[in-house]
């Protein structure tokens, strides 16, 4: 049945991108409703949170009044990553949807974890019966997740923070991080450990540095340093995104070192679609592969090639936010953001191209279109793709024994609406999907245990969730 629902949702959509007509710029646009909640719906809630509570009192940046914000929905604020809706809304269609904005004077409470359990607590998945334990609250939009030898467990908050989790329960502060403009979607994100963390002690950390003569331009930098106690020492930074930009959106970046010691990791678009993810001089809309020291691999797919990034893996990518390994193959799949719709995983493949922005099974936030194409020689065809948008967020494949009947199955966080995502597979293939703790929260990570639980974050607010498996 849940299938049948997911075609649905699937051609209608694909109903409604076909449902055009053409402005007075002869662009395609996507007609829209005159129901200003349906609008709402459909095209405020998958950046703005799919609860109500995210426009009740908050701080508005730009103004509250009607005229402010008719005027940041008809013109976006690009740098922060909204787009302008004048092609695809009339006035008189976008006032009505700032006056339903300014009706909501209600919050709309978030799931909480009972409830997405049975009587006794147990949740009874398809596969798989689990528990959710509660292990850290008091966060707000926890990024990273990594656990050291001792059991500690590593915790990065985008704001900037740095945080160390004991096994006694303390939740403790890490100084000596450089600086970080945390503003948007940048800030403190990945943590990964070295795979000889024990014998060299390395921690590798993606944050959104600042340039450092001005500092409304920043892209996305990784570091390595080692811990003395709870204070970052030996720091190196070993990589740096260019081209920078006052843009505060798509920085990536998630982090995975393969089982031969390169270290792979993503870089968003930055905001820059038709400009960065096709071309081979700049960082921006790639995946990555270098040296645990920086240094870069003579057998990239680019080395050598004249205006070519060294360090590029694999381009044509919008804003991936999920990079792993698969336990068995050794090969790098990650999850992507798409616009509206298109949502991606992707098994990445050294000099491939998967085909953002020129090809896509989304349109632009504000329903308008950017691309006729899903497919074009010379450009990859996602593993799987989402429409409706989930966001994805975070990706793992489930490891060891403690969840027999997911063994090497991916789950991913979905930021859109509120839930965790289990993909099985059949070696390559997708064979089905299934949704787990709806209505749990905005779910931002997963990540495995070294003794083989899934932790799960959860943001705003922000707490670290462990599923324990019942037999």
């Amino acid at each position: 049945m849940k299938y049948c629902f997911l075609f649905s949702l699937i051609i209608a959509t694909q109903m409604m991108v076909s449902c055009q007509t053409k402005n007075e710029n002869n662009n395609k646009v996507l007609v829209v409703g005159t129901d200003a909640e349906v609008n709402f719906q459909n095209f405020c809630l998958g950046c703005h949170n799919d609860k109500k509570s995210s426009f009740v009192d908050r701080t508005w940046l730009w103004g509250s009044g009607r005229e402010d914000l008719y005027k940041s929905i008809k013109l976006g604020r690009v740098a922060h990553g909204m787009p302008g809706f004048a092609d695809g809304m009339s006035d008189t269609t976008i006032y009505a949807l700032v006056d339903y904005i300014l009706s909501l004077d209600t919050m709309v409470p978030l799931g909480e974890d009972e409830d997405i359990a049975n009587q006794d607590g147990v949740v009874d998945s398809e596969d798989q019966k689990f528990r959710v334990d509660t292990v850290v609250e008091g966060l707000e939009v926890p990024w990273g997740l990594e656990f050291l030898p001792n059991g500690d467990l590593l915790i990065s908050e985008r704001k900037g923070e740095l945080l160390r989790f004991t096994k006694n329960g303390d939740l403790q502060q890490i100084s000596g991080l450089p600086p970080i403009k945390a503003a948007g979607q940048g800030g403190l994100l990945d943590l990964e450990l070295h795979p000889g963390y024990e014998q060299n002690g390395w921690l590798y950390f993606a944050y959104s540095s600042p340039n450092e003569k001005k500092s409304s331009l920043a892209n996305t930098a990784i570091m390595r340093a080692r811990l003395s106690g709870n204070t970052l020492v030996d720091k190196e930074r070993i990589f740096k995104a260019m081209p920078e930009t006052n843009k505060r959106h798509h920085y990536g970046c998630k982090l995975e070192f393969d089982g031969e010691g390169y270290l792979y990791f993503s870089v968003g678009d930055r905001g820059d679609r038709d400009r960065n993810p096709q071309s081979l001089d700049n960082h921006c809309g790639k995946i990555h592969r270098i040296y645990d020291d920086g240094s870069i691999p003579v057998d990239n797919p680019f080395v050598g090639q004249k205006d070519a990034m060294p360090s590029i893996y694999s381009y044509g990518h919008r804003n991936p936010q999920g990079v792993c390994m698969h336990p068995e193959t050794g090969r790098i799949w990650t999850d992507e953001h798409g616009p509206k719709g298109g949502d991606e995983i992707n098994i990445i493949e050294p000099a491939k191209n998967y085909g953002w922005p020129v090809i896509s099974f989304g349109i632009n936030y504000n329903g308008t279109t950017f691309t006729n194409d899903t497919a074009r020689a010379g450009m990859e065809q996602p593993l799987l793709y989402w429409v409706p948008s989930i966001a994805p967020c975070g990706m793992t494949f489930v490891k060891g024994d403690r969840y027999p009947n997911w063994k090497n199955d991916i789950l991913t966080g979905s930021l859109r609406f509120e839930y965790l995502h289990r993909v099985v597979l059949n070696g390559d293939q997708v064979v089905r999907q299934e949704k787990l703790l709806e209505g749990i929260g905005r779910v931002r990570n997963v990540e495995m245990s070294p003794d083989g639980y899934i932790y799960v974050a959860v943001e705003n607010p922000g707490k670290i969730l462990k599923l324990i498996p019942v037999e």
